[in-house]
Parts: structure tokens; C-alpha cells; sequence
């Protein structure tokens, strides 16, 4: 769940743009190959970002948030959506599919630890990979916290998002029948996975228009025309990995084994007026992680390119530079 929406606003508080020193794709088995950059230093203390969605893929403002003298900063699109082959394929693609390519992807660069950034969706996956693989992480750094519950993707799709933006909620209703509406997710999966690329794209754009109409504070509940391209990936990923409740074995399992990283130190940036992932989760999460450290970001929503959220994740990775 991440969308870049009023990036211009700020830009002020991150680094200037950078280009990678390092473009690939690699091959992670299964038929996919992944996107993966390099950008900032060669020699630099490694990070890794980890983008929202599922399916949002990666942008050079990602790099923006790290000092490029002292970071070495890994970006790459997660399997079948960006740059990533083959596009929009829901095959072979589960968080643990993703959780195997990050590893992949620090052996292949032969890096030996890391810090793990991520927001939203990517949030997620940094906290099951850092549950996954506690040994190479040293510290977590995660924007708009995302624990795929059940609770999580009823605020979203259930009406709780809608009660505020009853509208927007009504337009995103309307493409689907009265009698399919209980369950958003499972109508619009019949529709993204009909086969009928038409079909397919003219709803996937509604899916990737409701989301992003409440990504910032100042939404006004409009969500834009999203290209074709990029909003089949996005909304066929996100409904497959929502469908399928992130293909965690159980409801809340993420807070529920927090204690496998319980040594990791982390930091949480918050937007208290986050409409996608509201902050409750956020509180949760820094309740039970007491190597946590929660920013709650007061005048902020859910994108990354909110200025708040920027200002603090920015200070933040200077704060870690600093201690290295």
C-alpha cells in the first residue's frame, strides 16, 4: 500500500537526485528476474529499501532519503512489477518468494549486514524478513505500518476508510454489483484475473484511484488516472498478496512473533492522519517491539513524500550515519 503523491512538497528535505552506479537484472528463479540498482557510495554502509504495494515498485526519489557520501543504497522492484520481468504475473509470487529474493539479493552483492528500509507494504515485508533473517539486519527502519491483518484490510475495504470519504467510497463501490460488495477484494479479483485486459485495466485503475485519492493529509479524494501499465501490476499484485492475507500462516502473526526481533533496534515513522494504515497499528507494534522507537508525525498522512514524514526519515537515516 504506497503511492508517491505531491513529491514537489518535499523535495526540500531530501538529497539531491543520484544516479545508480550499478543497474542489473537478476535472475531469482521461478522465471522472474528483478530490477536491482545501486546508487551513493560504493564502499558506503548498506541499506535497503523496501517499496509499497505490494506491486508500487521503486523510484529514484527512493534514493533521495540517504546520504549518497555514506550510504549505499539498494533499490530494486519486487517480482512482477517496475522493471521487474515477467510484469504484473502473479505466479510464483508470495511474501516468501520476496523474503527468498532479498537474501538473494544480499548474498549476490555480498553485503553482510544491512539496514532494512521500508513503508507500507514494504513495512511488512521488512518486519517478516527481519523475522525471517534477524542475523543480517541492524536496524529497521519502517513508514506507515502495514501488518496485513484482517482488521487492517477491513478498515480499508470494508468501509472503515469509506466512513470518511463516503464519495470516494461510494466510486469505488459502483463498479461492482450490490450483491458482490460485502467482499471488495474477492469482486475485484474476479475482474483483475478475468483475462480480459480491457476488463482488467479499467479496473485496476479504480482500485489504484481509491487508494491514492487518500495517500496525503490534503487529499481531496480524487485519485488521478494511474497509466494502464503500471496500475494492472499494482492492483493485481496487491489483490493477490490481499487476497491471500500476505500468505502468513495465521491472523497477526507479525506483532505475534516480534519477539524473534526483539534485539533489532527500529524506528517508526508515523502519520497520524493515515487513512490507508491508520496509526493504531503503529502504537501496537511499538508497544510490544521495545527496541522500537515511534515518531509520530503530527500534521502527516500515508505517502512517503508527505513533508513530515520525509523530514523525519531523513533526520532519521543522518541519525544512523552518524553512529556508524
Amino acid at each position: 500500500m504506497d503511492k508517491f503523491s505531491g513529491q514537489k512538497s518535499a523535495v526540500q528535505y531530501l538529497y539531491p537526485p543520484v544516479e545508480p552506479f550499478d543497474r542489473q537484472m537478476m535472475d531469482v528463479g521461478d522465471g522472474h528476474s528483478i530490477y536491482v540498482e545501486q546508487s551513493g557510495r560504493r564502499d558506503g554502509l548498506p541499506v535497503v529499501v523496501l517499496h509499497g504495494g505490494p506491486g508500487g515498485g521503486c523510484s529514484p526519489a527512493m534514493r533521495r532519503y540517504f546520504d549518497p557520501a555514506i550510504y549505499r543504497i539498494i533499490l530494486f522492484d519486487q517480482r512482477g512489477c517496475g522493471r521487474s520481468k515477467p510484469h504484473a504475473s502473479v505466479e510464483d509470487n508470495t511474501t516468501w518468494h520476496l523474503v527468498a529474493d532479498i537474501e538473494h539479493i544480499r548474498r549476490a552483492l555480498d553485503i553482510e549486514s544491512w539496514i532494512v528500509f521500508g513503508g507500507s507494504w514494504g513495512a511488512t515485508l521488512a518486519l517478516i524478513y527481519a523475522q525471517a533473517h534477524p542475523g543480517p539486519v541492524t536496524h529497521l527502519v519502517l513508514r506507515g505500518v502495514f501488518t496485513m491483518t484482517e482488521a487492517e484490510l477491513n478498515w480499508f475495504y470494508g468501509g472503515g476508510a469509506g466512513a470518511f470519504w463516503p464519495e470516494t467510497w461510494h466510486q469505488f463501490q459502483a463498479l461492482i454489483p450490490e450483491d458482490e460488495q460485502d467482499d471488495m477484494i474477492a469482486a475485484y479479483h474476479r475482474r483483475l484475473f478475468s483475462g480480459l485486459l480491457n476488463e482488467e485495466v479499467r479496473y485496476a485503475k479504480a482500485w489504484s484511484a481509491w487508494e491514492n485519492a487518500l495517500a496525503t493529509v490534503h487529499s481531496t479524494g480524487v485519485g488521478g488516472d494511474s497509466p494502464a501499465d503500471y496500475a494492472r501490476a499494482f492492483a493485481r499484485l496487491e489483490n493477490h498478496y490481499f487476497t491471500h492475507r500476505g500468505f502468513l500462516e495465521y491472523d497477526g502473526q507479525i506483532l505475534d512473533q516480534i519477539h524473534k526481533i526483539a534485539h533489532i533496534p527500529g524506528t517508526i515513522v508515523q502519520g497520524r492522519y493515515d487513512m490507508i494504515c491508520p496509526p493504531g497499528t503503529a502504537y501496537q507494534l511499538a508497544r510490544v517491539w521495545k527496541n522500537a522507537d515511534l515518531r509520530m508525525i503530527p500534521v502527516a498522512g500515508h505517502a512517503l513524500s508527505e513533508p513530515g514524514i520525509s523530514a523525519e526519515l531523513v533526520g532519521v537515516m543522518n541519525r544512523l550515519a552518524q553512529k556508524a
